[in-house]
């Protein structure tokens, strides 16, 4: 189910509105047929950009950290559909552990951490925050500045080696919500007997942005040709560059010229659909978040001629890591303004419901720039009346019906996460992957 939303929008993206509107039945029906072939993510989030000429996603985020941005009033599908996800990863939880990242310093994501735990506890579940963080040595409580505060416990391995948690308490399941871009911390290792929540694969020490956007291009082309549209109205071509390294200028030869040759497919999409912009691409780091190594390139020749402080910008992303493969995405404009700034909406959905979402706002950035960046803020998405589907009475671009296409693009996004953790999967359940990475 999809929320009935107030929104700020203006665009001209009709006609696949209108597709999408008309074809509701025939979209609900491919969708479930598909989760049940395809288990979905615990959780997950898409950042999703309106062209007016195309809806795609541009990342999909399988540790979401922004549930402190959606409106209290989505509170209620959050926990609805928590219970669903907990009944059929862990039917037996009651007691289980949140680990964050170790950003214990930023406000704003800590409240995250207190509003995903009071979703967790209104589900049913007893929780505590466990912290790999090597000062939170003894129960430390954070002031989180809007009245609320948060426990977090030093996060230990309990008697038998093949579990953790915290002093006192022993989970049922392990719900990560640090997305593991500095490695699998040691605590984490050879967990044999509780649920870990996504799976220690779905972390950025192995997961990577151009598997996750192989997979979506199988989906989209799999629901476009049911729709009887052009995959390409939903899907961002990419390429992927590796062994770059931007301190030592190597790759750059490389790096340029498939800029150059992805510029000339979009080029060449624009002409076939009457599209009169000036194509882009985004290149940036093809592991983490955090909107950190990222830039926008209209040219080849702005590769090449990188700056020093523009090589050190993309060279190391999160957690002081070295960028060494990039992906090159098409750049997708977006026609969307909220407050006098630039917008894309980025949709929340726990399980395979979409339950709320906001709009990441930038006023100082351009329609064809990163928005993820310092000056963001963001505009939470409200309620009209009531939880509903698309409503055929009005226009196709009438906020419920816009938000509709949004929860189906980012619903495939969900299917194409599914897809790529189910092939990082060994047949007898442990994270090999994860292991091959840790031993070089």
């Amino acid at each position: 189910m999809v929320p009935h939303l107030t929104t700020a929008l203006t665009g001209p993206l009709l006609a696949l509105e209108r597709c999408f509107l008309e074809r509701q039945t025939d979209i609900e029906q491919w969708f479930r047929s598909q989760w049940l072939e395809h288990s979905p993510p615990f959780y997950a989030s898409v950042d999703l950009r309106n062209a007016g000429f195309k809806l795609a996603p541009v990342d999909t985020n399988l540790f979401p950290g922004g549930f402190n941005n959606l409106n209290a009033a989505f509170l209620p599908l959050c926990v609805q559909a928590t219970m669903t996800a907990i009944e059929k990863l862990c039917p037996e939880a009651r007691n289980l552990l949140l680990v964050p990242e170790n950003h214990t310093r930023n406000l704003f994501y800590l409240r995250n951490v207190a509003r995903l735990a009071h979703i967790l506890k209104l589900a049913g579940l007893h929780v505590r925050i466990g912290s790999v963080l090597p000062d939170i040595t003894e129960p430390t409580t954070l002031d989180l500045g809007d009245g609320q505060s948060l426990l977090l416990e030093p996060l230990i391995r309990l008697p038998g080696g093949r579990r953790i948690g915290v002093e006192g308490f022993d989970p049922c399941a392990i719900l990560l919500n640090n997305d593991l871009s500095a490695g699998v911390p040691a605590l984490l290792k050879d967990v044999r007997e509780q649920t870990v929540i996504p799976p220690l694969h779905a972390g950025w020490t192995t997961r990577r942005k151009s598997q996750h956007f192989e997979a979506y291009s199988e989906v989209s082309r799999s629901f476009a040709s049911v729709m009887g549209i052009d995959p390409w109205l939903i899907d961002p071509m990419f390429d992927v560059c590796h062994d770059i390294n931007f301190h030592e200028r190597s790759g750059e030869e490389c790096l340029a010229t498939r800029v150059g040759a992805l510029l000339a497919r979009i080029r060449d999409k624009y002409a076939q659909h009457s599209i009169d912009h000036d194509p882009f691409v985004i290149v940036k780091a093809d592991a983490g978040t955090y909107g950190m190594g990222i830039m926008t390139v209209r040219d080849p020749s702005e590769i090449v001629g990188l700056n020093r402080k523009q090589r050190n910008k993309m060279a190391v992303i999160k957690e002081g890591m070295e960028v060494s493969s990039v992906l090159i995405q098409e750049g997708v404009p977006t026609f969307e303004t909220v407050d006098g700034g630039v917008a894309e909406p980025v949709v929340y959905m726990m399980d395979r419901y979409v339950v709320g979402g906001f709009y990441r706002v930038h006023a100082e950035r351009g329609r064809d720039e990163n928005l993820n960046a310092p000056g963001m803020h963001f505009k939470p998405l409200a309620f009209e009346s009531c939880c509903t589907m698309p409503d055929p009475g009005c226009e196709p671009d009438a906020p419920p019906n816009r938000f509709y296409a949004y929860g189906v693009v980012a619903r495939l996004a969900l299917l194409a996460a599914s897809l790529e953790l189910d092939r990082g999967l060994p047949l007898d359940g442990r994270d090999e992957a994860v292991e091959a990475e840790l031993r070089g």
